[in-house]
């Protein structure tokens, strides 16, 4: 339905000399958006965990764009060590970043802890987000005017208000970890649009809707079985990640969240959600002292 008022001249914009970062690049949402871009002319880089998994990506999307200027990095996500490591070595090409799309994401439906002490889906939703968007701002200014980080969210977001207990001290439920983790998400761009008004750098949060990746199979089996045939696919999942990547900056909201081309709600009626983003404050400080710890 919403898909009758797109404008497709709005997704004709080639972007050759733009170079966008793209996380969790080798499947799903992730995937489609690293091609989408190199579609459009983009020097793309994949940052991976897997290095297998990456390099027969970054093979397919070359082949299939025809685009070769797409480049892959291996770093795990869940990791603040290696984000760091990443981010040194990144810097050292010198080269602006005009795009950062934080997609890799996870949903762990057990606890499960990181080698440095962080509840999994924490540590790669969250912390790691946090950790690559700060670690690239430097290189984000050197795109401005243009640089925009682009986050995606999930409507999961809509059933939990932020909390400060993000490692969920309590009998653990991941569905509910990761819908905090997503309210973070949303709250944490909140804070980067204003924070960084001044730097030339724009700050989206999206929802893709339900798309039928590989996460989402192996994370949520029994919904992604009574869901099956009416999910959208991955490439439906990421076009506003693209349509983000693409519009010019002054029709986008700095801190917004979008669904399908659009700016969207980021709290329901009755949901009572809005008061509890008073506490991204104290989450910054807890993620920055987490940050902190690891070289």
């Amino acid at each position: 339905d919403h898909s009758k008022n797109f404008k497709a001249e709005e997704m004709e914009t080639q972007i050759p000399g733009k170079n966008c970062i793209v996380t969790g690049a080798n499947s799903g949402i992730g995937y489609s958006t690293a091609e989408g871009l190199a579609q459009r002319g983009a020097t793309v880089y994949l940052v991976c965990r897997n290095k297998d998994r990456g390099e027969a990506a970054l093979s397919q999307i070359q082949t299939r764009t025809g685009n070769q200027n797409v480049y892959l990095e291996i770093c795990d996500l869940s990791s603040v060590a290696e984000i760091k490591s990443f981010a040194s070595r990144f810097s050292e090409k010198n080269v602006p970043v005009h795009v950062l799309v934080n997609n890799a994401g996870v949903l762990e439906q057990n606890r499960i802890t990181t080698s440095e002490g962080f509840e999994m889906n924490f540590a790669v939703n969250v912390l790691g987000t946090y950790a690559m968007t700060e670690l690239m701002v430097p290189l984000l200014e050197k795109a401005s005017p243009d640089a925009r980080v682009i986050t995606v969210s999930s409507g999961g977001m809509y059933s939990t208000p932020l909390t400060t207990d993000l490692q969920y001290s309590e009998k653990f439920n991941g569905a509910e970890q990761y819908a905090r983790n997503k309210r973070i998400q949303v709250a944490l761009t909140e804070t980067w649009a204003d924070k960084y008004k001044n730097k030339g750098i724009g700050f989206y949060t999206m929802h893709p809707g339900w798309a039928d990746t590989p996460g989402v199979a192996k994370s949520l089996p029994s919904f992604s079985k009574s869901l099956s045939g009416k999910f959208r696919t991955s490439e439906e999942g990421a076009d506003t990640v693209i349509w983000l990547a693409l519009q010019p900056k002054e029709k986008l909201v700095s801190g917004a969240f979008y669904f399908d081309r659009a700016e969207a709600h980021k709290h329901l009626a009755f949901a009572a959600t809005r008061g509890s983003h008073a506490l991204i404050n104290s989450v910054v400080d807890s993620l920055n002292s987490m940050a902190s710890l690891f070289v």
